[in-house]
C-alpha cells in the first residue's frame, strides 16, 4: 500500500471511529443536556397522572428494559473492542473490521428494537387519553431535530 492509499485507510478509519464515538455518547448521556421539551419519561412520571397500579406496571416494564438495555449496550461495547483490534491487525477495512462493524451495527438495531418494544409496553398500560398524549411525545421526539 502506498503513502497516500495509507493515509486515505487512516483518515477513514479515523473519521469512522469518531462517529461510532458520537454515535455511543449520544446514546449514553449527552441527551440529558437537552433542554427542550420534556422527555418521554418525565411526561409518563409526571404529567399522566398515572395511578398507583399503572406505577407499578411501568416500573416493572423500565426494570426490565434496562436489564435488556445494558446488555445491548455491553454488546456494542464488545463490538468497538474487537473493532479496534481488528483495526489495529488489519490496517485496513479487512474481514474482521467489516465484521465487527456489522456486530455493533446488529447491537444497535436491536438495542433500538428492544427501545420501541419498551415504548409499546408502557403504552398498554395507560388509558386512552393518556395514549394520546403519550403517542404525541412519542411522535415530537422522533421527529423533533435535536440540538
Amino acid at each position: 500500500m502506498n503513502l497516500s492509499a495509507r493515509g486515505l485507510a487512516v483518515t477513514a478509519v479515523v473519521a469512522f471511529m469518531a462517529g461510532l464515538a458520537g454515535v455511543w455518547v449520544g446514546m449514553t448521556g449527552m441527551h440529558t443536556l437537552h433542554h427542550g421539551p420534556p422527555g418521554l419519561h418525565e411526561v409518563v412520571h409526571e404529567r399522566l397522572n398515572l395511578t398507583q397500579e399503572q406505577t407499578t406496571r411501568i416500573e416493572a416494564i423500565e426494570a426490565e428494559f434496562a436489564t435488556r438495555r445494558r446488555a445491548q449496550e455491553l454488546e456494542m461495547q464488545a463490538a468497538n473492542a474487537d473493532l479496534a483490534a481488528a483495526i489495529r491487525d488489519e490496517h485496513g477495512y479487512g474481514p474482521r473490521v467489516t465484521a465487527a462493524i456489522e456486530r455493533f451495527h446488529h447491537a444497535m438495531g436491536e438495542l433500538q428494537s428492544e427501545t420501541i418494544r419498551h415504548v409499546f409496553a408502557m403504552r398498554e398500560v395507560l388509558t386512552p387519553s393518556q395514549q394520546a398524549i403519550f403517542d404525541t411525545v412519542v411522535v415530537d421526539t422522533l421527529t423533533t431535530e435535536q440540538q
